[in-house]
């Protein structure tokens, strides 16, 4: 199974395969007019009830990740290559690589939406599409792919990845308590369709003179209705020794459906101090899903691998040259996860990552539509990670509102902002939480990150007072 060679062109491509923070706007938070604050935190209402163009009324794209695809992808000698290349300089690249480098992406889609008054408050229903893509990196194994030549003790543990796919059906109330204080629950059912758990929880290679010695501990769950584990063979050790191995490769004869159940739940509060000052907290998708099927594929404990010592000659025409021994070695380092089939476990139950908003507006006395807001969100759980965002955000029309903000988290720097159109009878926006200022010719963020929110909805019903949610 080649783990090793498949990281490396993860990374190298960009981690495509992998949001900022969750799969909502984050750039709207504070927005005046933006239909779909209350998925950031449920307590939000909004002036008039709507109904969601199927399919596109609020679709979110999020995908980042610590490494920049210029960090990892280079130019030598007029040719595009991947860090491992021995012109590439090692000091360079590894100013960039992080202990724990973290990828996140996360795509939500509603298929059907509604937004109305009544039972004293604002009432939401959503029907949406859902998946998540998360990873962690150790930064060992990538000093490990650049430095493999060197003698040395590498601790490559903690590589870990995770990704589901699920159905989510929410109704949510917000509901005003007195002048000051609001408060939002939603609840969630959530019908499951495929999840997969990667966890490297031991890696460790010693790198001597004559040969590598590595030992390694991994597992990979997998839920799904129905699927196989595809098997492959091959012949490994110093010639006249050589044995046969024979260990997982890939998946094959699945079967795609519902597998798991679960329920979730967002709460939240906004609080009004006064005219000027508003302040505001979420917990969102407090849950799980209980899968049905639960296929296995580990090391079946500690697994001991030896290999041979790698040198790289620059030459392409040399025996050792870095593509022909690039390979040997990727081989090799291959040989540290191969697993072997457990078969269908049963039942397993995994927790959502939650994730905690809190946020504080002030609207200036000077000009009541423009507000200054301080938001924090942060993903809880393994894949953890947080950010802190300062906007501006101005409502000058009542047919127009935008916000512009910049926000510092796990991710680094990021810029963002949202064009909200709300005439009567029609509502359509574009956001973007990271604005990606290059892309590659595949599209692919140069910067590690970028995202897109949009939608278009039909607004309904007079709007005859003005919000008591944190405008």
């Amino acid at each position: 199974m080649k783990q090793i060679k498949s990281l490396i062109m993860v990374v190298s491509l960009g981690l495509v395969s992998t949001a900022t923070q969750a799969q909502n706007l984050n750039s709207g938070y504070f927005a005046d007019g933006f239909l779909f604050r209350h998925n950031s935190n449920p307590a939000f209402s909004n002036k008039q009830g709507y109904f969601s163009m199927p399919g596109i009324g609020n679709l979110n794209v999020n995908i980042n990740s610590s490494l920049r695809v210029d960090d990892v992808i280079r130019t030598v000698d007029g040719k595009t290559v991947l860090f491992i290349h021995p012109k590439v300089d090692a000091g360079s690249f590894l100013s960039a690589v992080n202990e724990k480098n973290k990828v996140a992406v996360n795509v939500k889609e509603q298929i059907l939406g509604l937004g109305f008054k009544g039972m004293g408050g604002y009432n939401t229903f959503e029907i949406n599409a859902r998946a998540n893509v998360n990873a962690i990196i150790p930064g060992s194994i990538l000093r490990l792919a650049k430095e493999g030549v060197e003698n040395k003790t590498y601790n490559i543990r903690d590589l870990a990845a995770h990704a589901d796919a699920y159905g989510e059906v929410a109704l949510g109330h917000s509901h005003q308590i007195n002048e000051s204080l609001r408060i939002g629950a939603k609840a969630k059912v959530l019908l499951g369709v495929a999840n997969a758990d990667a966890d490297f929880s031991k890696a460790q290679l010693v790198l001597g003179e004559d040969e590598w010695v590595g030992v390694t501990n991994a597992e990979i769950q997998t839920s799904i209705k129905k699927m196989e584990y595809k098997m492959e063979e091959t012949t490994r050790g110093p010639e006249g020794d050589e044995h046969i191995h024979r260990y997982v490769s890939g998946v094959e004869n699945t079967k795609w459906g519902v597998d798991g159940f679960g329920l979730a739940l967002d709460l939240g509060a906004e609080y009004k101090l006064d005219e000027d000052w508003a302040f505001s907290a979420a917990l969102l998708d407090l849950g799980y899903i209980g899968w049905k099927n639960n296929y296995v594929a580990s090391t079946d404990g500690d697994k001991a691998v030896h290999t041979s010592t790698h040198i790289f000659n620059v030459d392409d025409e040399a025996d050792n040259s870095f593509e022909k021994e690039g390979d040997r070695l990727l081989e090799d380092l291959s040989a540290l996860y191969e697993l072997q089939d457990k078969g269908n476990t049963g039942k397993r139950s995994r927790a959502l990552d939650a994730i905690m908003n809190i946020g504080v507006e002030y609207t200036p006395k000077f000009y009541k539509k423009m507000s200054l807001g301080l938001m924090n969100s942060t993903r809880l759980g393994k894949y953890g990670c947080t950010d802190f965002r300062l906007s501006a955000n101005v409502a000058p029309t009542n047919i127009f509102s935008a916000s512009a903000n910049v926000a510092l988290g796990s991710f680094g720097f990021s810029f963002g902002w949202l064009l909200n159109f709300h005439p009567n009878g029609f509502n359509i926006f574009l956001g973007m939480d990271n604005t990606p200022v290059k892309l590659a010719k595949q599209g692919v963020p140069l910067s590690g990150g970028g995202n897109v929110n949009i939608g278009i909805n039909f607004p309904f019903g007079k709007n005859k007072t003005k919000s008591t949610a944190i405008l």
